[in-house]
């Protein structure tokens, strides 16, 4: 898939909800130990392509290992939608699940491999 988009998307539950403009030029094979068990796959977006329209309440963060990702997932189905972080030059970035990506058909998506785990 290339040139920007716009995506809706949300969790399974339906009651967080997103619209995201992306290209998914870059989705993760990360193989950290949240990557590997939750089967994320994250494409990153600035905070001005994403908007959270519905859930914001629904939202529970979690940290782990340094406490730099903040990960967001839905309390009432358990799905990780998204994730705030920073980039090594200090600027805010969404770490959007593009599973979650209404539509969308991972295999038909180039996966980038991340070695997460070493880092």
């Amino acid at each position: 898939m290339t040139g920007m988009k716009v995506c809706t998307g949300g969790c399974h539950c339906g009651l967080v909800r997103f619209e995201c403009t992306t290209d998914l030029a870059m989705v993760t094979a990360c193989n950290c130990s949240i990557c590997t068990k939750k089967g994320l796959h994250f494409t990153f977006l600035s905070p001005k392509s994403f908007q959270l329209r519905a859930g914001e309440d629904n939202l529970k963060e979690y940290l782990f290992n340094k406490h730099a990702i903040r990960h967001q997932f839905c309390v009432d189905c358990g799905v990780e939608v998204f994730a705030r972080g920073k980039k090594t030059d200090g600027t805010d970035v969404i770490a959007l699940n593009v599973s979650c990506i209404d539509g969308i058909e991972l295999a038909t998506l180039t996966m980038t491999p991340i070695d997460g785990r070493n880092r």
